[in-house]
């Protein structure tokens, strides 16, 4: 994706009363004329458009055999680890070994789910008792991060203490300053590669630290979503860190939990989830697992082993995704800078992989933002979303989720919410004139 050249403007905070004054009654009538418009623009959630769907249309004529290699008969009961062709395809895309996976159903937030289910039932393999047993279980949250993890721990009554997410992965400092001394803190949350909504990739440096960091709580887990690894925007495709190496290496080799899917790569409710980890951990997740269920959909999983091949047919599968995406991604930043830059009430990311664009806008105007482009028919994810409890302290993040639209409902779009920021922090600066 190309940068739009920059564009040079005097900032809002530096301009005179009438020239404030002449901006904001130009912002309202564009807003004015983009109300007239009638829109009925979404760009709430981040899923595959129709056109990345049709990519896997082939998944309805496959599989051709109701054999494994082994000739294991896939209807039937059993396998409970997953078809071992895609694990093994799995593990090299995450960087892992085949025994350390286990492929599931359509969900990998079903896995994450069930993981701290078992964690707060039963106890990691080094605990004594259960994570619910303790007077109180904390999370450590990057923010801004992804709202379903929030959710799903408020879900369960954990805790939530929030750390920056910067470009190479969380704050390291803020976060061993909260796990040092605290038996409480459990774990945390990493979207390692092309996090969401800020596209950071987390470095190796980063990682590192986490998997060696001290804490006082000695079943202290990572659960590392690694939900975007493999969604690149660029051909510069970048690398997740090998968490699981790192973490045995300093000694700690149950602390990270990996989860992936094929959700936005194959078809979202009808793909196939991956969790990796320890020899240990993998062996107490069976444990519990078992008493659930017999085994997976091996069908759907043969499915997508004749479907892929190998790990380089999910990379150029990926890369079709990208031929679709990246124009979108592109036409956000078009947009807003056109409408934005230079006026200094509005930055946001350009990443190079994900399913999000993050936007930080003057502070206090997001909530406003958010209301009206509503107002325009422009629905957006709620302000603070990306936020425990959806409270941002600064009411200044949105998150921006492009792919699902068309490219030109996209431009529509954007245009639109350039607007709508402009003219959120006139309002907001013109009021200490």
């Amino acid at each position: 994706m190309s940068i739009p050249p920059a564009i040079t403007r005097t900032p809002l905070a530096d301009l005179s009363e009438t020239d404030l004054t002449a901006f904001l009654d130009e912002r309202r009538a564009e807003y004015a004329a983009l109300k007239a418009r009638g829109l009925a623009l979404d760009l709430t959630r981040g899923k595959p458009s129709s056109a990345q769907l049709d990519l896997a249309d082939r998944l309805l004529e496959l599989p051709t055999t109701t054999r494994d290699r082994a000739g294991a008969d896939v209807r039937n009961y059993g396998g409970l680890d997953g078809l071992a062709e895609l694990r093994e395809i799995f593990a090299e895309l995450l960087g892992v070994e085949p025994q350390q996976v286990v492929c599931g159903g359509n969900s990998s937030l079903t896995l994450m789910w069930d993981v701290l289910a078992y964690l707060l039932l039963f106890g990691a393999p080094e605990s004594t008792q259960g994570w619910s047993q303790d007077e109180k279980v904390t999370f450590v949250c990057p923010v801004p991060g992804y709202d379903r993890h929030f959710s799903m721990l408020a879900d369960f009554g954990i805790e939530m203490v929030t750390v920056p997410m910067h470009a190479d992965g969380p704050d390291v400092p803020a976060v061993e300053a909260l796990v040092r001394d605290d038996p409480s803190v459990k774990g945390m949350w990493v979207v390692p590669t092309y996090a969401n909504p800020s596209g950071a990739v987390c470095s190796q440096e980063v990682a590192a630290a986490l998997a060696s960091m001290p804490t006082a709580a000695p079943d202290f887990r990572i659960f590392w979503d690694n939900a975007y690894a493999f969604h690149h925007l660029t051909e510069e495709e970048a690398k997740s860190a090998d968490i699981l190496t790192l973490s045995a290496a300093s000694g700690n080799p149950n602390r990270p939990l990996m989860f992936a899917s094929t959700s936005k790569i194959t078809y979202a409710g009808a793909g196939v989830s991956v969790f990796a980890a320890s020899t240990e951990n993998r062996t107490w997740y069976l444990k519990h697992l078992a008493m659930a269920a017999i085994g997976p959909d091996k069908v759907n999983h043969l499915r997508h082993v004749e479907f892929f091949g190998s790990a380089d047919g999910v990379r150029d599968h990926m890369r079709r995704h990208r031929e679709i995406i990246a124009p979108k991604f592109a036409a956000v930043d078009v947009a807003l800078t056109s409408a934005l830059e230079g006026l200094g009430v509005a930055e946001w990311t350009r990443p190079t992989g994900g399913y999000f664009v993050n936007l930080d806008v003057l502070d206090g105007t997001a909530s406003r933002v958010v209301q009206l482009a509503k107002e325009a028919g422009i629905a957006l994810t709620p302000a603070g979303a990306s936020f425990p409890y959806g409270q941002d302290p600064r009411d200044r993040n949105i998150r921006l989720a492009p792919t699902f639209p068309s490219l030109e409902q996209v431009e529509t779009a954007m245009a639109g919410v350039g607007t709508c920021v402009a003219l959120a922090a006139a309002e907001k600066l013109a009021v200490g004139v």
